[in-house]
């Protein structure tokens, strides 16, 4: 098996559907859905400028993120206010390194909105949430592309040439995102302010804006 056989319908997919899918996936909160394995397929071969690969996913996930910041922002309700009690102290964290954990989060491939919706709803700079998301997503796409145009089939291709049927794999991917998921749901329900009061006890006081 190749791998572009893993996703044989990624040829077919031009710049738009790319756009399309790495945006509605990027919008759904804390559901681990990553248009990164449409990317890195498409990346493969010569049929897709790579640059245009990159700053489209870049930029469509941007703006999803964009879009749940300023939800969180507004004060509407995406978690519940027993939740986001239990999350204050981690609200104030990030907030005092907003552009840093903005950045971080956007240029890895963690559940990023554990980060954003605390931005949001700690009232943190949207232009610097912006600069910073966006250059994030901008160094996580190149990094996916460079490195599945250049080294995906060297890497990936010794791992599955003598698999016959892609199921097993495409079952992987799902259990893997389930397993994401339920991190993201455990992280929700910790007790930050038991966790953060050991290290970070600022973060504990209610008259700090930070």
């Amino acid at each position: 098996m190749d791998f572009v056989d893993l996703f044989p319908f990624a040829p077919e997919v031009g710049y738009l559907s790319l756009s399309l899918v790495n945006f509605f996936g990027s919008l759904i909160p804390f559901v681990p859905l990553p248009g990164f394995l449409l990317l890195a397929t498409m990346a493969v071969g010569d049929q897709f400028d790579l640059h245009i690969l990159a700053l489209l996913s870049a930029i469509t996930a941007t703006v999803a993120k964009q879009i749940i910041f300023y939800i969180s922002y507004g004060g509407r309700k995406i978690i519940n206010e027993k939740t986001r009690k239990r999350m204050r102290p981690f609200e104030r964290l990030v907030k005092r390194y907003g552009a840093g954990a903005a950045f971080f989060a956007a240029a890895t491939p963690i559940p990023d909105d554990l980060v954003y919706v605390p931005l949001g709803l700690a009232k943190y700079n949207p232009k610097r949430f912006f600069i910073a998301t966006l250059t994030g997503k901008i160094v996580l796409s190149y990094s996916i592309v460079f490195i599945s145009h250049y080294l995906g089939l060297s890497l990936v291709e010794p791992l599955i040439e003598n698999i016959d049927d892609a199921t097993p794999i495409y079952i992987g991917i799902i259990i893997f995102g389930i397993m994401m998921t339920s991190v993201v749901i455990l992280l929700l329900r910790l007790d930050w302010e038991r966790i953060l009061g050991k290290f970070a006890p600022w973060t504990l006081d209610e008259n700090n804006k930070e």
